[in-house]
């Protein structure tokens, strides 16, 4: 990439930025599109600007947002989000700290070396000049075995050491902050209750649930409440999703009623647009009185044949629901597997069935099945990272050569489209692997999207390292290696210097387009208020149209990774990617504060699971920074480059401790943590009931045909038949 390509790039990028941000401060104030803006604070009944200034200052967010505190976070967004910030912090401070020292240190010693305008070897692809003059404040620009590569060496170590010190510092807090958090006088439902599955089947004479209850009754007897089962809800779920959506379209019909005062008519066929033409207040009343009586039909089937190997057991107390979720409940490893309860709103309940060897197979199948995708989706981004440099894109498509000879069209393609084809490739992925986690007979939300960020995390350095890094160079090298092979190693060791300028340039598409939209939000503003003047006719469907959802932590921790990654195995390397690093996660926090406190509702709790393997994921990025600057430094014929094995020892051994140290009181409730008393005495019916599944929740409040779901009840076959 040209200097003069790389430079309009990113200011580009910066106008865009500001233009975002300015059309943010204006929109954000119209009464019009609060519910864009501020969802979390309506859904929360406060006033929308609540706190807030409506100065015409276009950075009065940016206040707000610096002078919130984390427990405002907690208190508007969840513990889940805090931490996130946690993780924004301690990585925007590890790439602050290391900057301090390499910056002013490692830029001055390259840009006064000399390397890349004496290198002269056929397979160094800088004598084509294809480096550009920001390559000449990197690595590349050290001369082999100069006395100043000790300079690149000591910078991995000091990353390494802030590194270690900002994660130590991060899981002391999070623990702290998850300990707060579970310690509440408040009752949280799911710390009474734990998970089992792997049941085994019932003795001659006794129902699943009988079997369920007299067991914990034998074991916890004077804390044991009652049992849910799980059951088999598909055909009773698919009735319930049809009736919820017949008084969607029953209420929209009404509206339309009331606001034109005639009767709306529809057809009955095909999508609505075939069949006989209907009234649709009588039609969709006749239908859902029909979906009641075969719901509530199926639900009494459902509770008296269907039920399954799993359950959700409750107690009166959480330190005996926190003592049950750690022990072993069993002799053999396949059966009455107890874990603590997930939060009702999580559960993957036609995933508590599967059983445990199941599970297993299930879980290694998947893992084969990733490994094959990422091999096989390298495949398609190596090509289109090869071939959308230019030169490459007009050798492959030579009838684009005249135009490509215009400079600003020139300039533009050389800036963007590579970075472009990049972002829309990793794009593809989350619901693929999210579908594959689920797979796997993983029972809660919140499990499921830490398994998908870690595939996610994992495939997108896996090709973006390999699929742009190594194809890159190997397919402007391809002669050079057809003449001396036994250079590949040489090869694709030079190509990192060579790729620091597109990852600079992809990095700022990330935090200046990426976070512009973000803050913004014009894409969501323009659906709003599109389908609110064309589409929507009641107030339930405007709110299903202004809904944000969550920080969607299955895809923006992995992203977030995977600038973390790029920005750890180029600091050295190119040590300006550092700036860029800072302003990502400085930017990310600034405006994701913002977004938490305002926009964002959390679809889940899981108080910090996340953490753990963000703390992993940090030190696999530093890892494989290590392994990447130790044979780059061997490359550059550094013979002590053998230092560094030491430090790679050092983090497996820092990463082995942290789990010793830290993870158990992330894997279960700590006794210290669940013995804490409660304001009040907990409603355990309430809690209960907040683990019905919504198709098996009764529709008359005076009905309770579905104590078929419950256990302490004496005669099954009466109340199921009632």
């Amino acid at each position: 990439m040209e200097f003069e390509a790389f430079l309009l790039s990113l200011g580009t990028s910066a106008v865009i930025f500001l233009v975002l941000m300015f059309l943010f401060t204006w929109l954000s104030r119209r009464p019009g599109n609060v519910s864009i803006y501020y969802p979390n604070r309506i859904l929360k009944g406060m006033d929308p600007w609540e706190g807030s200034s409506l100065t015409r200052n276009p950075f009065a967010w940016i206040r707000e947002a610096l002078t919130s505190s984390e427990q405002d976070v907690v208190k508007l967004s969840g513990v889940d989000t805090a931490v996130y910030f946690v993780f924004l912090t301690t990585v925007l401070g590890i790439f602050a700290l290391s900057s301090l020292l390499i910056l002013p240190t490692l830029l001055p010693l390259a840009a006064t070396d000399n390397s890349i305008n004496n290198t002269r070897d056929a397979t160094d692809t800088t004598s084509k000049g294809t480096f550009s003059q920001l390559d000449n404040l990197s690595m590349a620009n050290i001369t082999r075995k100069s006395s100043r590569l000790w300079a690149f060496l000591v910078a991995v170590y000091w990353i390494s050491l802030v590194t270690y010190f900002m994660l130590w510092k991060a899981y002391k807090h999070v623990s702290t902050l998850r300990a707060q958090a579970l310690m509440s006088a408040d009752v949280i439902p799911e710390q009474f209750a734990i998970l089992v599955r792997d049941i085994p089947s019932p003795p001659d004479g006794q129902t699943q649930k009988e079997f369920i209850d007299s067991f914990f009754r034998d074991i916890y007897p004077e804390t044991f409440y009652r049992s849910l089962v799980v059951t088999e809800n598909s055909k009773v779920n698919k009735i319930w999703k049809a009736l919820e959506g017949y008084k969607k379209k029953l209420a929209r019909a009404e509206a339309i009623f009331a606001a034109t005062s005639k009767r709306p008519t529809n057809k009955t066929g095909l999508l609505g647009l075939a069949g006989k033409q209907v009234d649709s207040i009588e039609y969709y009343t006749e239908l859902i009185n029909e979906s009641v009586a075969k719901l509530e039909t199926e639900q009494k089937k459902v509770l008296a044949e269907k039920q399954q190997i799993a359950a959700i057991v409750f107690f009166t107390d959480r330190v005996t629901a926190a003592l049950a979720a750690q022990s072993l409940h069993s002799q053999m490893v396949d059966t009455w597997t107890v874990t603590e309860a997930p939060e009702p709103r999580q559960v993957i309940w036609e995933n508590l069935k599967i059983k445990f060897f199941t599970r297993l197979i299930r879980q290694y199948l998947i893992y084969f099945i990733v490994a094959i995708t990422i091999l096989f989706y390298m495949i398609p981004i190596a090509f289109v990272s090869a071939i959308t440099t230019l030169a490459n894109l007009q050798k492959a498509i030579p009838f684009i050569k005249p135009v490509a000879k215009i400079t600003f069209i020139r300039t533009i393609l050389e800036s963007y489209l590579p970075q472009i084809a990049l972002i829309i490739f990793l794009a593809m992925l989350p619901k693929f692997l999210m579908f594959l986690s689920k797979s796997e007979g993983i029972p809660s939300q919140s499990h499921a999207v830490r398994a998908a960020s870690g595939k996610y995390f994992y495939f997108s350095v896996l090709n973006v390292f390999i699929g742009v890094t190594l194809a890159g160079s190997l397919f402007d090298n391809l002669k050079a290696l057809q003449k001396k092979p036994n250079s590949i190693v040489t090869v694709l060791a030079t190509s990192l210097p060579k790729n620091a300028t597109f990852f600079l340039t992809f990095v700022a598409l990330k935090f200046f387009v990426g976070y512009g939209l973000e803050l913004s939000r014009i894409i969501p503003l323009i659906i709003f208020h599109l389908k609110k003047k064309y589409l929507c006719k009641t107030e339930a469907e405007v709110k299903e149209v202004w809904y944000p959802g969550d920080l969607r932590y299955a895809t923006r921790v992995p992203g977030d990774m995977l600038i973390l990654t790029i920005t750890f195995c180029y600091s050295v390397i190119a040590p300006l990617i550092l700036v860029f690093g800072v302003i990502y996660f400085g930017l990310g926090w600034l405006i994701l504060r913002n977004q938490a406190l305002k926009v964002y509702v959390p679809s889940y709790e899981s108080y910090g699971r996340m953490w753990p393997h963000i703390h992993t994921r940090i030190l696999a990025a530093l890892f494989l920074f290590q392994v990447v600057m130790f044979g780059y430094l061997g490359v550059k014929l550094f013979v002590w480059a053998t230092l560094l094995v030491p430090l790679i020892v050092t983090s497996l051994i820092f990463g082995y401790v942290c789990r010793r140290k830290f993870y158990s009181g992330f894997q279960h409730t700590a006794l210290e943590v669940a013995c804490r008393e409660l304001k009040q005495s907990p409603d355990l019916e309430e809690i209960f009931r907040s683990f019905i599944p919504h198709s098996l929740s009764t529709h008359k409040p005076e009905d309770h045909q579905f104590k078929g779901a419950m256990s302490r009840y004496q005669d099954y076959a009466a109340i199921s038949a009632a």
